[in-house]
């Protein structure tokens, strides 16, 4: 069964997903840890995010992988996990910006496709159900308003003893809310046949049991 869970930035995508999975047993795909790989890539290089060709070539010789270990995934960059150097928000603003370039898409979406076709999957990003696993038995769009999701990623940063702006934080998350819907290479939007879920007043264990209820409906 693939499992497909779209949605804006700051939703809680991974966190109900990797909750998800573990619960069921299957495994989880965090496609956007794919593509702020890509980002790092090209930040590493110094490269302008608006020079489509320039990141489209680096994005052709990038060699990014996934495996997994003790069960979670580990995003690969050249050889190097770099699980811990893909978080910050100028990779998040890079990924966002560099992931509307076909060449980096349709590189990024094979490895995905076949990830889904060899093992039962739960797959978050921005356009799974859309696009990337348009046949997945159970397809949910799970979002929250921006104030709940800078709210969010405000606390996430704050924790770690970082200094932030909670207004900037969701000025960020709405730019990115627009460049992701506006895109021309598959745009995040609510496929048809997924089923919409509000996250603004739920906790995780909420939203991870209805999701759990839909998917027990289409098994």
């Amino acid at each position: 069964m693939n499992i497909a869970i779209d949605g804006p930035a700051g939703a809680g995508k991974s966190t109900i997903a990797k909750r998800l999975a573990k619960d069921m047993g299957y495994i989880y795909v965090d496609t956007g840890a794919m593509y702020r790989a890509m980002a790092l890539a090209a930040i590493r290089l110094g490269l302008d995010p608006a020079d489509e060709e320039k990141i489209s070539a680096a994005g052709g010789k990038a060699d990014i992988s996934i495996r997994y270990q003790d069960g979670e995934q580990q995003v690969v960059l050249d050889g190097e996990n770099v699980n811990g150097h893909i978080r910050s928000e100028e990779v998040g603003n890079m990924a966002s910006a560099i992931s509307v370039y076909p060449q980096i898409r349709q590189k990024l979406v094979a490895l995905q496709q076949r990830l889904a076709a060899s093992a039962d999957v739960v797959m978050d990003g921005r356009d799974i159900g859309t696009c990337v696993l348009p046949e997945a038995e159970v397809k949910v769009y799970l979002t929250a308003s921006p104030q709940a999701r800078a709210a969010r990623r405000y606390q996430e940063i704050a924790a770690k003893g970082r200094v932030c702006d909670l207004a900037d934080i969701q000025k960020d998350i709405e730019e990115r809310d627009y460049r992701d819907m506006h895109r021309d290479a598959s745009p995040l939007r609510q496929a048809k046949d997924a089923v919409y879920i509000d996250s603004s007043d739920m906790g995780i264990e909420e939203v991870v049991d209805a999701i759990r209820q839909i998917c027990k409906g289409r098994q």
